[in-house]
């Protein structure tokens, strides 16, 4: 049985869905990345000494321990074939890590850690709001160009069924509404394929289970 560490809220969520949605027994640790709380405790880095979350142990490796939303993702989706969230064709398993990556790097790496973490780019207190500028330009940036992309008309984020990414976007949306931005007035077609993606029961159980707000 794996063993999921995630924060509440965190990007940890899209894993934590992931999981209900394949059915799989799994136990399901807390660890608060809140100003690390519960990421920076030396049990904790003993086990990841990366840090962050999500971990996911009883993977099958050296480790057993695998690390990075991304990944868990689509080791998830691949472990179970069943649950229809990886499409079965290379072009469109491409299509979903092309989203992954471009949300991991450009959307939580550099927009919202300049946002929420300005001290990762740069040690001057001073320099801070300036960064944090930044990070909302760039965050609006990407959340306009994830609009232009649902402007073809697509059902889901990959064309044909919702698949790991959905879960991934919502993540973002969600944090989007706690960092002030109007998502439905400035990203409307976004907003339909959250309420889609808020109506599935895994979506529900896991927001539940992390005590977060059923939008």
């Amino acid at each position: 049985m794996h063993r999921f560490y995630h924060s509440p809220g965190a990007c940890s969520l899209a894993v934590h869905i992931v999981l209900e949605e394949t059915g799989a027994p799994y136990e399901a640790e807390v660890r608060s990345a809140r100003n690390g709380e519960g990421t920076s405790t030396p049990d904790y880095l003993a086990l990841n000494p990366k840090g962050r979350v999500p971990a996911l142990a009883g993977v099958g490796d050296e480790s057993g321990l695998l690390t990075e939303a991304v990944a868990i993702l689509l080791y998830l989706a691949r472990s179970h074939p069943g649950a229809g969230l990886l499409p079965a064709d290379p072009a469109g398993e491409a299509r979903c890590l092309e989203w992954l990556s471009w949300l991991s790097v450009d959307l939580h790496g550099i927009g919202y850690g300049q946002l929420w973490r300005p001290h990762r780019f740069v040690g001057d207190p001073a320099l801070h709001a300036a960064v944090v500028e930044r990070g909302r330009d760039n965050i609006r940036r990407v959340y306009d160009h994830i609009e232009s992309i649902l402007g073809d008309g697509r059902d889901w984020a990959v064309p044909g069924g919702y698949t790991v990414v959905d879960p991934y976007l919502l993540v973002f949306w969600l944090w989007g509404r706690h960092a002030g931005f109007d998502m439905e007035a400035e990203w409307p077609l976004w907003a339909g394929l959250m309420d889609k993606v808020l109506t599935r029961p895994a979506v529900r159980r896991a927001l539940t289970q992390e005590g977060l707000a059923q939008p």
